[in-house]
C-alpha cells in the first residue's frame, strides 16, 4: 500500500483535502479522532492521564476536559511531553492497526496535524502539506469555528511554522483560493501521482526516464535529497551512511532532474539481503539485472554495485548501494567534492553534458559517451585529493 502523510496548520483546509481524498478512494486515518479515542471514558489512556495530572482534567461526567488539560500543559514543556508520552504511543499503535486492515492496494492517508513537529515524515512514502496564508486561516477560524482572534493566533503560534512544514513537504498544496480550485489540485495529485505511485510500490517498479533532459540548477535539490535520505535511513533500519552524489549534489550545475543517492553497505551480500526488500517497501525498488561502474583508470575489473530507483512518478532517483571504501564508493564522493571545489572543471563538465545531451538524448548512450571525460577527471580529482588531503 502507499502511505501518505497529510498535515497543515489549524485553519489551513487540511480537512477539506482529507475529505476529497476519501471521496476519491483513499483510506483515511484521522490522528485527531484516534487521539480522542485513546483517552475516551473508561480507557487505559484516560486513567494514565488522570494519574499524571489529577482529576482536575475530568469534567462532571468523567470525560476528559480538554480545556482544563490544555490550561495545565500550555507553556509547560515537561507537562506537554508527559502527556505525549501517554497518548502518542497509543495513537501510533491504533493507526498501525487501521493501516494493516486496509486493502493491499490502498492509498492510506494519515491525517496528522503535528506530523512535522514529531518527526514522522520519514515513515511515509509521501508527505502532503496544505499551506494557507495566516490572514486567511484567521478569517476561517473566526467564520467556521467562532474562534476569537487572540485564541486563533495563540493556536497558530503553538504549531510548526510554514518553513518547518515546507521542509518535510513532498507536495505543497496552496489553499488560498476557492474550494473548487483546491479540489482540482487534489484530483490531479490523486490521478497523476498517488495512484501510479501506489501501483509502482506494489509491483516494485522504478521510474526510469528514457531521455536525457538537462534542467537548470534547482535550489531545492538538497532539500529533496534530505527527505529521500531520511526515508532511506528509516527503511534501512541501521546506522548506514547516506550521501547526496552526482550532478544534483553540485551547486550551480545543470543536470538531469534525477537525485543520485549513495547508500554505504558493508558488503554486496548485505545489499542482497533483507535490506533490498525494506528499501522496496519504502518506495525504492531494486532495478533488475547486473549493475557496475566503469573502473578508473580503465582496464581493471568493473566496480560492482546494486542499483535501486524510485517508485514515485514525480521524483526519479538513482540509489546506488556501494561497499564502504570500495573504488566506486570513493570515486562517487571524490568527483562530487572536486567539482564543488573547482569552478573551471565544473564549467567544463557542464559543457560536455550539454553537447552530449544534444547529440545523444537517450540515457544509455549519454552515460557511455561521458566516459572519456570521466577518465581524465579521475586523474585531476586524484591530484586534487593528494594536494588537499581530501578524505571521503
Amino acid at each position: 500500500m502507499l502511505k501518505v502523510g497529510l498535515t497543515g496548520g489549524i485553519g489551513s483546509g487540511k480537512s477539506a483535502v482529507a475529505n476529497r481524498l476519501t471521496a476519491l478512494g483513499a483510506v483515511l486515518i484521522d490522528s485527531d479522532r484516534i487521539a480522542r479515542e485513546v483517552v475516551a471514558p473508561g480507557s487505559e489512556g484516560l486513567a494514565e492521564v488522570v494519574a499524571a495530572f489529577s482529576e482536575r482534567v475530568l469534567d462532571a461526567h468523567g470525560a476528559l476536559d480538554r480545556a482544563a488539560l490544555g490550561t495545565l500543559i500550555f507553556g509547560d514543556e515537561a507537562a506537554r511531553r508527559r502527556l505525549e508520552g501517554i497518548t502518542h504511543p497509543r495513537v501510533r499503535a491504533r493507526a498501525a492497526e487501521l493501516a494493516a486492515a486496509a486493502p493491499s492496494d490502498a492509498v492510506v492517508v494519515n491525517d496528522v496535524p503535528l506530523l512535522a513537529e514529531v518527526g514522522l515524515a520519514p515513515t511515509y512514502h509521501l508527505v502532503v502539506v496544505v499551506q494557507t496564508a495566516v490572514a486567511t486561516r484567521l478569517a476561517r477560524l473566526d467564520r467556521d469555528r467562532g474562534m476569537d482572534r487572540a485564541e486563533a493566533e495563540r493556536r497558530i503560534a503553538a504549531q510548526a511554522d510554514d518553513a518547518r512544514r515546507q521542509a518535510v513537504a513532498d507536495v505543497l498544496l496552496t489553499n488560498d483560493g476557492t474550494l473548487d480550485e483546491l479540489h482540482a489540485a487534489v484530483d490531479a495529485l490523486w490521478r497523476d501521482r498517488l495512484l501510479p505511485f501506489e501501483r509502482n510500490v506494489r509491483e516494485r517498479r522504478a521510474v526510469r526516464p528514457e531521455r536525457v533532459v538537462l534542467t537548470e540548477p534547482d535550489p531545492t535539490w538538497p532539500q529533496q535529497y534530505a527527505r529521500l535520505a531520511a526515508r532511506i535511513r528509516h527503511a534501512a533500519g541501521a546506522d548506514l551512511r547516506v550521501d547526496h552524489i552526482g550532478s544534483t549534489a553540485v551547486p550551480g550545475l545543470a543536470a538531469k532532474d534525477v537525485i543520485d543517492v549513495q547508500l554505504t553497505v558493508s558488503s554486496l551480500a548485505e545489499a542482497d539481503g533483507p535490506l533490498a526488500g525494506r528499501l522496496a517497501d519504502a518506495g525504492f525498488p531494486r532495478l533488475p539485472g547486473d549493475w557496475w561502474d566503469n573502473p578508473r583508470p580503465a582496464g581493471s575489473a568493473y566496480w560492482e554495485k546494486r542499483l535501486h530507483g524510485s517508485a514515485d512518478p514525480a521524483r526519479p532517483v538513482n540509489l546506488h548501494l556501494r561497499v564502504a571504501d570500495s573504488p566506486g564508493w570513493r570515486y562517487a564522493l571524490l568527483m562530487r567534492d572536486h567539482l564543488r571545489a573547482d569552478p573551471a572543471q565544473r564549467a567544463a563538465y557542464l559543457q560536455v553534458k550539454r553537447e552530449l545531451a544534444a547529440a545523444a538524448p537517450d540515457s544509455a548512450t549519454y552515460g557511455t559517451l561521458k566516459d572519456p571525460w570521466f577518465d581524465e577527471e579521475y586523474l585531476r580529482a586524484e591530484e586534487w585529493a593528494a594536494q588537499t588531503g581530501w578524505r571521503p
